[in-house]
């Protein structure tokens, strides 16, 4: 609890409510008693009409009722005073100067910034102007804004103080509500005929509120006492005479004193100079203190900082190594896997070159013998297929069964001819001897036959047909976009082969996915060519009308204008090449495939209709093979491109981004999948293939 008077600044603004309460949160305990100072702007020179007056009275009243009533919930008593002045921070500083005010709060202006541009910043002005000894507090929002702190004791009591206590003695036991009398202190200078010289001249100036509280009323009428020192005392002559003998016989005495005088005069000065330097020695100190205890604080701050710094940064160092232990082992285990994929992509691609050997010892007997082909008795392939077994067969097509088994060290697919077609011996001697000659790496080889039986022996595809692996049957894996792309320029490079052989050409018109085999290097070659000119025309027409019945797809194959006029060309493969390249990139139903995909093309949607099981889809590459695809699958044949000039170079172009694509990943992390050596063979080199033939 302070002993020295605290007054609150006080108007209509929002800025005061919150100075009020904190200074009862503060500064103000039980008991104590408040000083409100509310300065009415009222002009000196014009005289305040009693209407009027009375009128601000209750202006006034309504103004302090909501402060005493907060201040008697926290049990304080209220001192109201009310200045006039045109000047409100001159009329604030006179009054705290004359009532040894030592504490004053004030409420910051809450005002809009550009109403406060246009008038005078009143806390301010009060916290520059206020006397020394007074402290004076600005409040923002319920915070200290700024404080100015006292450099001195007041030099004077206060001369509110005895009777603010003798009204706290004399209200102690009433009732919490007190009635407040309003009076109005003029805080106006005199006027230029009238002027004040002294500091009790300037003080005489305010008249004191009267505070009354029922049942008793106890005014305070004056809070200012004159002094007058202008009186003097004049002696008799006999008195005069007296005092002149006296001093003639104790003119020594008085010389003593004199002197003992001003050695208390020079004892009392250094006392008091050495007081006064105590007192700013003890100002220094405190300010030194409090700034010492103020960057203790700030020191305490940055050490907490720190630590919580020290903290975090250990924190996330240990994140981060777990992390990094965590990627260490990941990339230890990429590393295996990368070594395990390498190691199986080498053991295949010995196993492709030894099977590639064999191959070609068998293609080397082939040739030096006298026939094209090599001819197997009826014995050694039963003896190979022990007697077609069914545990040794492995599919059934429109030429026969299809049985695997191996025939000198080397497996091989043997198609064996339908009963019904045995009254055909010499022209299937004649295709027995043209499809002999074909050696091509995209066309399944040849190897040898049985005449007498109408038997076929081809080289064995270890990962079956394109059909499989486009519908994952038998759990087949899925093939990549790179590898599809290669087989759709395999398959283009395969067939112009076959379109330019000599004398006439030769016109598959059986291709589709099934007819498609991959090898174990997933090599794509073409199968099943021209068979349907190898049986007689009986069986030619019971066959296909038996792949329009029992397989659907078959007939969405076919080439439109053939259907119509029977007329055969090599465009006619082209259109099924087509249908084909469209399920490769889709792998959906050939009914209406040219259909869906030319919507989806015209609505943007492309990507919707490829290979939902093949993620990483390049969308511009694939668009550019699907219109290639619907290029070839034209309704007329005028309309479908030429294989050699325009198809197989675009083809050729996308395998070449396929295999950059495919090497790329094969350095970053491996490939599961074979690399066999494709070679990319143009059109100049189809032909050159085929002058070996004849």
């Amino acid at each position: 609890m302070r002993n020295g008077l605290v007054a609150v600044a006080i108007d209509r603004d929002k800025g005061c409510q919150y100075a009020i309460r904190w200074a009862v949160d503060n500064i103000l305990s039980k008991g104590q008693t408040v000083i409100l100072i509310h300065v009415h702007q009222n002009s000196a020179s014009a005289p305040i009409s009693s209407p009027h007056k009375q009128e601000l009275q209750k202006l006034n009243k309504d103004l302090f009722l909501t402060f005493h009533c907060y201040c008697t919930r926290k049990d304080i008593h209220c001192l109201d005073v009310i200045l006039e002045d045109m000047d409100v921070a001159r009329a604030i500083t006179e009054y705290v100067s004359y009532a040894g005010i030592e504490l004053l709060v004030l409420g910051a202006s809450h005002r809009h910034g550009f109403i406060r541009l246009k008038h005078v910043n009143i806390p301010s002005s009060v916290s520059k102007g206020a006397p020394d000894f007074c402290t004076v507090y600005v409040i923002s929002k319920g915070k200290v804004s700024s404080v100015r702190n006292a450099s001195r004791p007041s030099p004077h009591a206060s001369p509110l103080l005895d009777q603010i206590q003798n009204l706290n003695e004399q209200t102690a036991g009433m009732m919490p509500e007190v009635e407040t009398d309003i009076s109005f202190i003029s805080s106006g200078r005199s006027s230029t005929d009238q002027p004040s010289s002294s500091l009790y001249d300037r003080m005489d100036s305010f008249h004191p509120a009267r505070l009354s509280a029922s049942p008793d009323r106890s005014s305070i009428h004056s809070l200012q006492k004159y002094i007058d020192f202008s009186s003097s005392y004049e002696l008799s002559p006999i008195s005069q005479e007296s005092a002149r003998t006296s001093c003639s016989y104790s003119s020594q005495n008085l010389d003593d004193v004199e002197i003992e005088m001003r050695r208390l005069k020079l004892e009392l000065k250094q006392t008091m100079e050495m007081y006064s330097t105590a007192c700013r020695e003890a100002l220094v100190a405190k300010q030194k203190a409090m700034e010492l205890q103020h960057w203790r604080f700030e020191e305490e701050q940055k050490l907490d900082e720190v630590q919580h710094a020290k903290e975090n940064a250990l924190s996330i160092a240990k994140i981060e190594r777990a992390k990094y232990k965590a990627a260490l082992e990941e990339a230890e285990a990429a590393q295996r896997i990368a070594e395990l994929e390498a190691q199986r992509r080498l053991n295949a691609e010995m196993k492709a070159l030894r099977e590639a050997e064999e191959i070609k010892k068998v293609l080397d007997e082939l040739q030096h013998s006298d026939a094209r082909y090599r001819r197997y008795t009826i014995e050694e392939i039963e003896a190979a297929t022990n007697f077609f077994a069914k545990s040794h067969k492995v599919g059934e097509g429109g030429y026969g069964p299809v049985f695997k088994c191996y025939l000198d060290h080397t497996p091989v697919a043997v198609k064996v001819l339908r009963p019904d077609a045995v009254h055909g011996r010499s022209q299937f001697q004649q295709e027995v001897e043209v499809l002999s000659r074909i050696r091509h790496p995209n066309m399944v080889l040849l190897l040898g036959a049985c005449p007498e039986y109408g038997c076929l022996v081809y080289e064995y595809m270890a990962n079956g047909s394109l059909e499989e692996r486009l519908f994952k049957r038998g759990k087949s894996p899925v093939l990549s976009w790179q590898l599809r792309f290669r087989i759709a320029a395999e398959i283009a490079t395969g067939l112009l082969f076959i379109h330019q052989t000599k004398p006439e050409p030769l016109v598959h018109r059986d291709l589709k996915p099934g007819n498609i085999l991959l090898d174990y290097n997933y090599v794509s070659k073409i199968s099943d060519v021209g068979l349907a000119r190898l049986v007689p025309p009986s069986v030619a027409e019971s066959v296909t009308q038996y792949r329009m019945t029992s397989t659907a797809g078959t007939f969405c194959y076919i080439d439109p204008e053939y259907q119509q006029t029977g007329m055969l060309g090599v465009k006619s493969d082209v259109y099924s090449f087509g249908i084909v390249l469209l399920q490769l990139i889709t792998a959906k139903s050939p009914m209406g495939i040219t259909h869906h995909v030319s919507k989806s093309i015209e609505k943007g949607n492309f990507s919707e209709m490829l290979d939902p099981d093949v993620p990483d889809w390049p969308v511009e590459e694939a668009l550019s093979l699907a219109q290639i695809a619907l290029q070839c699958a034209e309704m007329r044949r005028k309309d479908r491109p030429d294989l050699g000039k325009v198809v197989l170079p675009e083809l050729n172009k996308l395998r070449d981004f396929a295999d950059e694509n495919l090497q790329h990943c094969s350095i970053l992390g491996g490939s599961a999948l074979p690399s066999p050596h494709h070679s990319h063979i143009s059109t100049s080199q189809v032909s050159q293939s085929l002058s070996t033939i004849i």
